[in-house]
């Protein structure tokens, strides 16, 4: 798996299929091949059953009202978006085929096992599971990576996710954590991205973010302020309704996400403050100290005779101070450098 070896020097980008299959194990091959075309690191589906998340209930506590699932009894929107678990080894031998690695978000033990069974290498908890923390144990417990979305979770909440994978023997160098806002779709003065450097130095892991947004400009600025993973719904098309279709990016979409965090990252650069070879060739046009005037031998260097101009092939502007009142060596022309080393 690419995961830890791209986010030491790169960003790990994941295409998250979710409901977009839209029941259709052809098109949710279609994703796969989609996501790899547009850039995806990774393809991820989410592996549960209805039952598994609910139970089959038609009261009041299971009803949804208001936003993008209005309506919808809670066993009935999961029966809706659920990837059948017969396709899942189908999923992931296309993703191996076409060279992208395979995630999937378990939602109970039995889903650990069953993805266990067919050779996941990494596992991802889902923002509404943080608090579930017999699964993220369980989960951990494997020792393979654990990506973690934090939506909706408090530091004292985030705090005790990493610290039941630790209990698990997860070491936090195989642990992400990824900033999350749990609205569909996410809208931008609710995402609070700035507190992605907080995460990485308050619990020692890598960050990313998990983006409900739409278009890619928070991804570009989770990657400014030190996120390591980007996770996109996607889908072949926005057209293909289904629960997850209206917050999920088509491929054009997306592979313009990845080049525009590609280029963010070239922008950030390495934080070091050596020149780029460009600025080395830029820096003859710095100013430097010539002669204003003809200069006689043993003349002294007055603000009428030397100046501080461009190019710089003369002594550094520091030394102007320093040359005033001094004699010179030897005779200057109009317009030429003075340098340090033929002061008196």
């Amino acid at each position: 798996m690419k995961l830890m070896e791209k986010i030491k020097n790169g960003v790990y980008m994941i295409a998250e299929m979710s409901a977009n299959h839209a029941g259709s194990l052809d098109t949710a091959l279609e994703i796969v091949r989609a996501a790899k075309e547009a850039g995806a690191d990774c393809l991820k589906i989410q592996t549960y059953t209805a039952d598994s998340m609910t139970l089959d209930c038609d009261n009041e506590y299971f009803r949804i009202e208001g936003g993008l699932w209005d309506g919808y009894k809670l066993y009935d929107l999961y029966k809706e978006a659920s990837t059948p678990y017969g396709w899942q080894k189908l999923i992931k031998e296309e993703c191996g085929r076409l060279g992208m690695d395979f995630l999937s978000t378990p939602f109970d033990a039995h889903a650990v096992d069953f993805l266990e069974g067919i050779g996941v290498e990494a596992y991802k908890i889902a923002s509404f599971e943080l608090t579930h923390i017999p699964l993220i144990k369980y989960a951990a417990g494997k020792g393979k990576p654990m990506i973690v979305s934090c939506g909706m979770g408090s530091a004292e909440e985030i705090g005790a996710a990493v610290d039941a994978m630790a209990a698990a023997g997860l070491p936090k160098e195989k642990i992400v954590l990824l900033k999350c806002t749990s609205e569909y779709p996410a809208v931008f003065e609710d995402m609070n991205l700035s507190v992605i450097p907080d995460m990485a130095k308050r619990f020692g892991t890598v960050v990313g973010l998990s983006d409900h947004s739409m278009g890619h400009l928070a991804p570009v600025v989770a990657v400014a302020l030190g996120a390591r993973v980007i996770e996109k719904h996607f889908t072949v098309s926005r057209d293909i309704k289904n629960p997850d279709s209206e917050f999920s990016m088509e491929p054009s979409e997306f592979a313009e996400m990845v080049g525009a965090v590609k280029t963010a990252c070239e922008v950030l650069g390495n934080g070091g403050y050596g020149l780029t070879e460009k600025e080395k060739e830029s820096l003859k046009f710095r100013r430097s100290i010539f002669a204003a005037a003809d200069i006689g031998k043993s003349e002294e260097f007055t603000q009428g005779n030397i100046k501080v101009i461009r190019p710089s092939y003369g002594a550094a502007p520091i030394c102007y101070d320093e040359l005033l009142g001094k004699e010179s060596k030897r005779g200057y022309r109009f317009g030429e450098p003075i340098l340090v080393d033929e002061v008196k």
